[in-house]
């Protein structure tokens, strides 16, 4: 361990008994308050179907079911303003909506701006959907916490802080943020995060204290009790990123990152302990390029990564869901047309479009209609979209 890493490793061993001790005195404030005026969801079971109707006696169409496979990101703190998405899921039976806090062309609030608001849109969303809609937010912790005190919500310790007290501490941590997120009626949680901190000096993970540690035996014990803590009030969790880009030494959200020289095996022991235990509900993949592992293709697009290890290897049979397919790692690789056939053949199930980076008010109706020409083409089969269809249902809640 570098000079650096220890440095910064004493700084949080000195803050985390403190932040770990206000915020814990917080949750449990919080969760007196909230007793009287709100029933505790029931705990769901990870990956348990739930049924959804039908639109017809035959069953979705294939546009419907490509729609079905979508997680976009939208723009407006209101219906009115959401007007496009409420088209989406009314018209096109989108499946999957992402909720920020800020916008970050403009810098402005996006779709949070206070608890009461918050609720109110994700509502008016699942009225407008024709399925049950998947409600997809980040709220790792720390820097990554869409739903923080700016909008009057809890502060968050990081997963580094998280990682240095004991696993109980986090699920307790774990507990509390998932209460907010059901009380908001947001259904999956993109994280934790089970890279390993292996780079200190990786600007997107470890410089963000995003990872629990670089010790995976820490991270597998802190994942399992931060899972754990968000199935007890009903919300899911998708464990981030595979297959590992802790080691990585620059941000996919930029461009290409090649981590041929830096990955180890290593980097599979979180995803391949949670995977067996069953634990993660949904498993998002990274951007990372890895020669040693595909040499053509960069791990969200890669078929040998998802499915040959993910999938075949390490025997995950439940949905996994891609990281933004626009950003930079995929735009400048092969472009988002070809990045969505490929995402499919290599095994993607929920196709992540944050429209963050690049906002696109049209990207449903043009992705759906991308993807029916490739079956119409066909490079690509119904019967795999209805595979990735089956998968994703026991996301819906």
């Amino acid at each position: 361990m570098t000079g650096p890493m220890l440095s910064r490793r004493r700084f949080l061993v000195r803050g985390v008994v403190a932040v770990l001790g206000a915020f814990l005195s917080a949750c449990a404030a919080v969760a007196q308050s909230l007793a009287p005026s709100r029933s505790t969801p029931s705990p769901s079971p990870a990956r348990s179907p739930t049924p959804v109707p039908s639109p017809s006696a035959a069953g979705p169409s294939l546009r419907e079911n490509i729609a079905r496979m979508l997680l976009v990101g939208f723009r407006g703190l209101t219906v009115d303003e959401a007007a496009p998405t409420i088209g989406d899921l009314a018209d096109h039976g989108l499946g999957g909506v992402l909720f920020f806090s800020r916008d970050q062309l403009t810098g402005a609030d996006r779709n949070v701006g206070s608890p009461d608001q918050l609720r109110t849109l994700v509502a008016d969303l699942k009225s407008a959907a024709t399925l049950p809609l998947i409600v997809a937010i980040d709220q790792e912790g720390g820097v990554v916490a869409r739903l923080g005190p700016r909008h009057g919500f809890p502060e968050t310790p990081s997963a580094a802080a998280m990682g240095l007290g004991a696993p109980s501490d986090t699920a307790a941590i774990a507990r509390s943020m998932a209460m907010t997120l059901a009380d908001a009626g947001i259904t999956l949680n993109l994280a934790p995060v089970v890279d390993l901190a292996i780079n200190p000096d990786n600007p997107i993970i470890a410089g963000l204290e995003r990872s629990f540690s670089a010790d995976p035996s820490v991270v597998i014990a802190h994942a399992e009790a931060f899972i754990e803590g968000h199935h007890e009030l009903g919300v899911l969790c998708a464990i981030k990123h595979f297959p590992g880009q802790g080691s990585a030494s620059a941000d996919t959200h930029l461009g290409i990152v090649d981590v041929t020289d830096a990955w180890t095996e290593h980097e599979l022991e979180p995803f391949e302990a949670l995977v067996a235990s069953g634990a993660a509900d949904a498993i998002l993949t990274a951007h990372v390029f890895n020669a040693a592992l595909d040499r053509d293709h960069p791990a969200t697009l890669s078929r040998a990564t998802v499915t040959g290890i993910l999938r075949d290897r390490l025997g995950d049979d439940g949905p996994i869901i891609s990281d933004d397919l626009q950003m930079g790692a995929i735009r400048d690789a092969v472009g988002y047309d070809e990045a969505i056939a490929l995402a499919i053949e290599a095994g993607i199930d929920l196709l992540l479009v944050a429209n963050q980076i690049v906002y696109e008010p049209d990207i449903v109706g043009d992705t759906i209609a991308i993807i029916e020409r490739h079956v119409r083409d066909g490079r690509i089969s119904e019967a795999r979209i209805r595979e990735s269809v089956d998968r994703i249902e026991g996301l819906r809640r």
